[in-house]
């Protein structure tokens, strides 16, 4: 068994109303110039949280122009808005984006370094300034990952800061913060969520610690997405996919993800498919690809999705590509990227682009080629 380390927030909440002891903690912290990260949708959310920091003597700046894929451009937009506030803390209330956002804000607030600096794996020498994250969807766990992606345009790839100081000081998960998240979001962050736990249970550094996670995971996103897509309002659906999503969050920073987040990379900065989109478009086919590599893992994986055990374990793995298709088409998400308006003849560029993304495909349970890519993508097509 290979050595391990799992980084997590010093407190984590997790439950409806959670948003309220967010409150409560950040006025006992004695910061008092808060920069919110978040988005339009989400402002109604928050309006009362935000007005009860105010009656506490909180000075508050709320950052709401957040992209769906941030670039590092608009990053430094809005890291110079949180410099110029003078801001004593941080907190990310969105999805991804906003949370990835939040986190480099905290992290490069009373920092020498830059943000090229901090790119790339364990470059972030310290975070100085307080962080806490409220995720309002069920899919990145960026909430508890030491991950955070940004859209490098002049190149069309998008490039990680990697670092334990990335982790935030606080979480809370307040599934009622889900519950107006729209059908097609629901959905694509859900398969993204799944992604991560698919992905982290069928990798070359697989670790028990963490298959706990992933498989419980798989468990409760197979088992509510299509639940909380067709009712959002469905709590006991929502608090599942929250609980589900972050577990996969906890598999990313020790174990991470593999060929189907290298290969999806270059769809969301190039083509700007949706990131969860993205994944779930290509999940099934590197399945197909990657199971005669691990039959036993995509075995259990299939099982944890609601699978039937077969004659063999190689045809009860096979179940698994199938049933990501199924889960996809169940909650209305395209199966084929000639779906999302992709032409044929970026098959190959799309390819070259995810090869590039070697820190994730060495994850991978079988080694893939570029020409393996390219049939991986064309199969998806």
């Amino acid at each position: 068994m290979h050595t391990i380390t799992l980084l997590h927030p010093n407190k984590l909440v997790f439950g409806n109303d959670s948003l309220n002891e967010f409150v409560k903690d950040f006025i006992l912290t004695g910061n008092r110039r808060l920069f919110i990260v978040t988005a339009p949708p989400i402002l109604h959310l928050i309006e009362s949280s935000i007005n009860k920091l105010e009656k506490n003597g909180i000075e508050i700046f709320v950052e709401k122009n957040i992209l769906a894929e941030p670039t590092i451009e608009s990053f430094m937009d809005s890291f110079k808005l949180a410099r110029d506030f003078k801001s004593d803390s941080v907190v990310g209330i969105g999805g991804g984006s906003a949370l990835d956002v939040a986190k480099l804000i905290a992290a490069l607030l009373n920092n020498t370094q830059t943000i090229y600096d901090v790119l790339g794996i364990g470059n972030l020498k310290s975070r100085n300034t307080y962080l806490a994250c409220l995720p309002t969807t069920s899919g990145t766990g960026s909430e508890v990952s030491p991950n955070a992606i940004l859209l490098d345009e002049e190149v069309k790839l998008k490039k990680a800061a990697i670092s334990p100081n990335l982790v935030p000081d606080a979480v809370y998960v307040d599934p009622k913060l889900t519950l107006s998240v729209p059908a097609m979001v629901t959905a694509a962050t859900g398969m993204d969520a799944l992604t991560h736990c698919i992905e982290s249970y069928a990798n070359k550094f697989a670790h028990p610690a963490i298959d706990v996670y992933a498989l419980g995971g798989i468990r409760l996103i197979s088992k509510y997405l299509k639940r909380a897509v067709e009712n959002g309002n469905d709590l006991e659906a929502r608090e599942n996919l929250s609980l589900g999503s972050l577990f996969g969050g906890f598999c990313l920073g020790p174990v991470n993800t593999g060929a189907v987040h290298a290969l999806s990379y270059p769809l969301g900065s190039e083509f700007h498919v949706a990131h969860g989109l993205s994944n779930a478009l290509l999940l099934p086919y590197v399945i197909e690809y990657n199971i005669d590599a691990a039959p036993e893992r995509y075995a259990d994986i299939a099982l944890a999705m609601g699978g039937e055990k077969k004659e063999s374990v190689l045809e009860t793995a096979k179940q698994a590509a199938y049933l990501c298709k199924k889960l996809s088409a169940d909650i209305n998400i395209p199966t084929k990227l000639s779906e999302v308006g992709i032409d044929k003849s970026s098959i190959q560029r799309i390819a070259e682009s995810g090869m590039t993304i070697t820190r994730l495909l060495k994850n991978n349970v079988k080694e893939i080629t570029l020409e393996d890519a390219i049939n991986i993508i064309s199969s998806a097509y």
